[in-house]
């Protein structure tokens, strides 16, 4: 009986801490524009990033602040993971719950990244971090590491 009483509980929280991890949706960067285009109401930040990209992880910390993760303000984080899709088991997902991380994450379902970069933005040269803000139909880039007082200035020159 005790050995029942054991298992059950191993199973019930095996399940709740399912119930707890983060869903990483795949989606095409076609979806991805689609999805911060379609509703000009909301402002949205949009961070590339990788779990084997230091620079990326180190600055993950700012895109949980407060004030950029209020329904109130229509202000929606996405972090758009380019780890491989086939790491999203074993790298991906034990990374989020590791870190804790609350903010959607996509996993960008692409192949080939000469295929889409420019799509997101012309200049860019394919380096992460990269963050781009959507707001009504215009868009904001940033390349490379941020801070917050710059992710707020990159908030504010979209807005003007």
């Amino acid at each position: 009986m005790k050995r029942i009483c054991t298992l059950l509980l191993i199973v019930g929280l095996c399940a709740f801490n399912s119930l707890k991890a983060q869903n990483v949706e795949e989606i095409t960067i076609k979806q991805l524009l689609s999805r911060v285009n379609e509703n000009t109401d909301t402002l949205y930040v949009v961070n590339f990033w990788a779990t084997w990209c230091p620079p990326c992880v180190e600055e993950l910390p700012i895109f949980a602040a407060p004030e950029l993760n209020d329904s109130d303000r229509n202000v929606k984080v996405l972090l758009v993971s380019l780890d491989f899709k086939s790491q999203k088991e074993k790298q991906l997902l034990p990374f989020l719950e590791k870190k804790k991380i609350q903010q959607e994450v996509i996993l960008l379902d692409e192949r080939n990244p000469n295929d889409w970069i420019e799509q997101i933005e012309e200049s860019w040269s394919g380096a992460i971090p990269a963050t781009v803000v959507y707001h009504q139909n215009k868009k904001v880039f940033h390349e490379g590491e941020m801070t917050l007082p710059q992710l707020h200035e990159l908030i504010r020159s979209i807005n003007q």
